[in-house]
């Protein structure tokens, strides 16, 4: 890890006053997402903007027609939808397509930007962007972190999480400038070849370098409700994490602390407590604005109503904390039979396809787990980026 020249809060160059903005970069299959994250769970407020940018050319949206204006209407997909893969192909094996797409979509990515951050109320935001460097994201930042990782690395990710061929990964590795150009730019450079321990480690001793805002960030919030208490879990308690749910799941599912560590990469944990006994918990992350609880455990010695309102009012309540339109949650069949308690929290069962926003499709889509049933709330009216 590299850290020069950190930054304090009151040094604080962003354009947004009360905020301190770290820009988050590198190239692909770096490992971006899983230190935004890390940093979600050190406190701070996290935007993908490459995401922001698949919404800004759904149906529907502003980018929608301009780049079926530039690209031709054969990249639609049988439900009218921009097909990304297909466009993908396009862009990234041609830079004057790719900057001709980047035209349409950026400055609607930055309206969206100052949208979240004029409105989250975490001192703390992370915007993570690949290209971050090339437009003027950069420069409304306080410091620009970057994730390195050799391209064996690179390689391996993309073969094994998004199930491309080893040509594809190569071409869209090779696509993207050298990472030496990103590294020459950086505050902070993020090694990220190795275990998520390792990469934890250098993100902890970067946090700290922008104090005096970490030493002022709220530590670990308990929040009581009734009998049971609810508080987020940290990488340090993995190793319960990781017992109690192989315990409630009767061996069905058995967890490692490695396995829980390395999941702290993508969700966090919401422990519900009875006294100081972990009897409940929630996996829970945010997406594109969207809640997605894919876990939710239930211990059978305490009410499940009771703990399971408890726990679900506190995902709603952190999910509405980081803007979120809608929260999904995904339940084993035999919680569904809890019917009063799912309408009194004002769930409903649904199919991803009846949900009508694709952003919200998408979202249920990429999240369900096997053998689990959709129940879907939405925490606001407002929707975000409809402004957008």
């Amino acid at each position: 890890m590299k850290v020069i020249h950190p930054h304090i809060f009151e040094e604080t160059v962003s354009n947004w006053p009360g905020k301190y903005v770290i820009g988050l970069t590198g190239n692909i299959a770096t490992g971006k997402s899983v230190v935004r994250r890390m940093l979600e769970h050190l406190g701070a407020y996290s935007i993908d903007a490459d995401v922001l940018a698949h919404r800004a050319i759904a149906k529907g949206a502003p980018g929608y027609a301009p780049v079926l204006e530039a690209f031709g209407k054969f990249i639609l997909d049988p439900q009218g939808e921009i097909d990304r893969a297909k466009l993908g192909r396009i862009v990234f094996s041609d830079p004057e397509a790719l900057a001709q797409l980047e035209k349409i979509v950026h400055p609607l990515v930055e309206k969206a930007i100052d949208v979240m951050i004029r409105r989250a109320t975490q001192r703390v935001i992370v915007i993570e962007a690949i290209k971050l460097l090339e437009g003027k994201l950069a420069n409304a930042c306080d410091t620009i972190w970057v994730t390195y990782a050799s391209e064996a690395t690179q390689k391996a990710r993309l073969m094994q999480k998004r199930g491309m061929s080893e040509a594809e990964a190569l071409q869209r590795i090779h696509a993207q400038p050298d990472q030496q150009i990103k590294i020459a730019a950086a505050n902070v450079v993020i090694q990220n070849n190795g275990s998520f321990e390792d990469t934890w480690k250098q993100v902890v001793a970067a946090w700290k370098t922008i104090s005096p805002i970490t030493d002022t960030m709220p530590a670990t919030k308990t929040v009581q409700t009734g009998e049971f208490s609810v508080q987020r879990g940290r990488p340090r308690d993995s190793a319960n994490i990781a017992a109690f749910i192989t315990r409630l799941s009767g061996g069905a599912q058995p967890m490692t602390e490695s396995d829980i560590m390395a999941a702290f990469g993508e969700k966090a944990f919401l422990l519900l407590f009875a006294g100081t006994q972990l009897v409940g918990l929630a996996g829970w992350q945010v997406e594109n604005l969207v809640a997605r609880t894919t876990d939710l455990y239930i211990a059978p010695s305490v009410p499940a109503p009771q703990a399971l309102k408890a726990l679900l009012s506190e995902v709603e309540r952190a999910s509405q904390e980081l803007q979120c339109e809608a929260s999904l949650v995904f339940i084993p069949p035999k919680m569904a039979g809890q019917e009063a308690l799912w309408k009194e929290l004002g769930y409903v069962q649904r199919t991803p396809a009846s949900l009508g926003i694709q952003a919200w499709q998408e979202a249920a889509l990429e999240s369900q787990p096997p053998n689990t049933i959709l129940l879907f709330k939405q925490l606001r009216q407002d929707r975000v980026l409809r402004p957008i």
